[in-house]
């Protein structure tokens, strides 16, 4: 929406208005540059287009991955770009609307959506746009925040990126005892809303929880909860999920977070042990970054994403989304 026109590394070109054009797809990526639901830093709106391009490799449609030893945007997967949905930030519901339509043409056409944001509010049509071809209530989401994002009226407003998750669990596209969420920390929200969460049954695994345990242990809980009496997985980044000095160019930077590797990692293994469905990452915000440390992060979270996806498919011989491999042991 903003240019220069390029897909994601290359991947080659498909249009939405064309179903032919992805009808061999495994996973469509969209840009969503919507920062019209911001509270603080807004910049958003150019994330997509860092996402895309932020890479010192040829965008050749091809990497492969040294250790899982997949090619995700060549021969392991087929991976197709249908660009930026047309969205304007100072008309929230008009762009959710069109967002959602789009995520759910793309999941209604048998391929995996992958979202690049954008602020938070986009989660909201996007899972609501796959849980339209998967059924209300039977995919989870785990969302690795450093915000719970499930706040009510927020200025004024209930649309905005601190109010996605609670207008989604509201709507009854996901249960919010199928809710899980990853990394919060912070000072927000307050206790009416944490009741709120609680009485939704929500999973907030906190960073201090993290610490104590270990990643991987509480992303094990986290898979038990997320494959009990659900079909798939929506997997949702918010790159403040990450300690500013890891991800410095976002919106509401919170100290304490993720390294960039622990992300990486959980990345990778969700999107290799679970049948994910949908994907968005979000908040990646360009004025606010330095020496493009969040612009490489975000690049780098979609490709051991699809990275993810495409080893699950080899080692299962069927489609990355379908709900086969066990939990990995060990891990």
């Amino acid at each position: 929406m903003y240019g220069p026109d390029y897909t994601f590394l290359g991947v080659p070109r498909c249009s939405l208005d064309d179903a032919s054009t992805y009808a061999d797809a495994d996973v469509v990526i969209l840009g969503a540059p919507f920062d019209g639901g911001t509270s603080h830093r807004p910049g958003a709106r150019f994330g997509p287009q860092v996402i895309r391009g932020t890479d010192y490799l040829p965008h050749d449609g091809s990497r492969p991955h040294l250790a899982m030893r997949v090619d995700a945007l060549g021969e392991d997967l087929t991976v197709k770009d249908a660009g930026d949905l047309e969205v304007y930030s100072g008309e929230i519901q008009r762009s959710v609307a069109t967002i959602e339509e789009a995520v759910g043409t793309v999941a209604r056409n048998g391929a995996i959506p992958l979202i690049l944001g954008g602020d938070h509010t986009v989660t909201w049509p996007d899972v609501t746009g796959v849980a339209s071809q998967h059924g209300a209530g039977r995919i989870s989401v785990i969302h690795f925040d450093a915000h719970a994002d499930t706040g009510d009226i927020e200025f004024g407003s209930l649309y905005g990126h601190g109010q996605p998750m609670r207008r989604l669990i509201e709507s009854g596209a996901v249960r919010g005892d199928r809710f899980l969420q990853v990394g919060l920390r912070g000072y927000w929200p307050g206790p009416d809303v944490l009741h709120w969460m609680a009485e939704q049954g929500m999973n907030s695994f906190h960073m201090s929880e993290i610490v104590e345990k270990g990643l991987d242990a509480v992303l094990n809980r986290a898979f038990e909860i997320a494959l009990d009496d659900c079909d798939g997985v929506f997997l949702s980044v918010d790159i403040d999920v990450c300690d500013p000095g890891h991800a410095p160019g976002t919106g509401t930077p919170e100290p304490g977070g993720l390294t960039a590797r622990q992300l990486l990692d959980a990345v990778s293994r969700i999107c290799h042990e679970l049948p994910v469905v949908g994907m968005d990452i979000v908040e990646v915000s360009p004025p606010f970054d330095h020496a493009e440390i969040t612009a490489m992060l975000g690049n780098r979270v979609v490709l051991e994403a699809l990275s993810g996806m495409a080893r699950r498919r080899k080692d299962s011989g069927g489609p990355p989304w379908k709900r086969s491999t066990p939990l990995l042991e060990g891990r």
